[in-house]
């Protein structure tokens, strides 16, 4: 199936590593063009070089961003705008680093979800120039109580949910798609859920086997679900909350 993503533009934030990389290198394999960004100067310029190799006709920039500076957010999107020519795809991807404190929360506020309100906001005129989609990344732990300790990441990654959908009705008159996909664990080399396995294999396995098919997903489960609902192929799908779960949640959805 083409998904009709060759010759896109698109933002990734948060890619250097795990879901984020996933997504950034699957779209690059569909021929569009990607600037991502991420903290640190040396794992954006490595993944760069590394992602450059898998460019199938468009090709990849890169920025040293700090996500809680909502003023570095815009300057990320301004210049990745001029570097591509335009933006038809915004994908928010960076979460901070569940707060065991009150004080961690004000700088996870920053990264989950102003981060996203200010990239939005700057993308949008670039965005509304002919159509495009924005895909937020949530989280199953924002529907259901998932382990202590989290709460900041679970409240605001449900607040990220929250504001992505209700734009849906705000910028879809102006062409502009507004979806988010939701993985539930997702395990990566180096990840979360590597470091659970490693420190905490009871905890593992007993998530391991609330999957109905006994495994995690992978980045790339996540992956190959945002580049079809960036693509032509979803132009009808808009205001809705895709979770990529392998069916770890048990609620049931209508």
């Amino acid at each position: 199936m083409d998904l009709g993503l060759n010759g896109k533009r698109a933002l990734v934030s948060g890619a250097t590593r795990g879901i984020g990389r996933a997504i950034a290198e699957t779209l690059l394999a569909e021929g569009a063009s990607v600037s991502i960004c991420a903290r640190t100067a040396d794992g954006v310029a490595a993944a760069v070089a590394e992602m450059r190799e898998l460019a199938a006709g468009g090709t990849v920039y890169g920025h040293a961003t700090d996500a809680a500076d909502t003023d570095a957010v815009r300057d990320w999107v301004a210049a990745s705008a001029e570097q591509l020519g335009g933006i038809d795809v915004f994908v928010h991807n960076t979460s901070g680093k569940p707060a065991r404190d009150i004080g961690g929360w004000a700088t996870n506020f920053q990264i989950d979800l102003m981060a996203l309100v200010h990239g939005v906001d700057a993308a949008t005129a670039a965005l509304s120039d002919g159509g495009g989609c924005v895909v937020s990344i949530g989280t199953t732990a924002a529907a259901e109580h998932f382990a202590t300790g989290a709460n900041s990441y679970s409240a605001l990654k449900a607040a990220v949910t929250n504001w992505t959908l209700g734009q849906a009705q705000v910028l879809g008159p102006t062409g502009i798609r507004c979806n988010v996909v939701s993985p539930g664990p997702i395990f990566f080399e180096g990840g979360d859920w590597d470091m659970i396995r490693q420190h905490m294999e009871p905890f593992f396995d007993q998530t391991r086997q609330a999957h109905p098919g006994g495994e995690l997903g992978s980045a790339q489960d996540v992956a190959d679900v945002v580049a079809f609902v960036a693509s032509d192929r979803a132009r009808h799908v808009n205001g809705v909350n895709i979770t990529v779960d392998g069916g770890f949640l048990k609620r049931v959805d209508y």
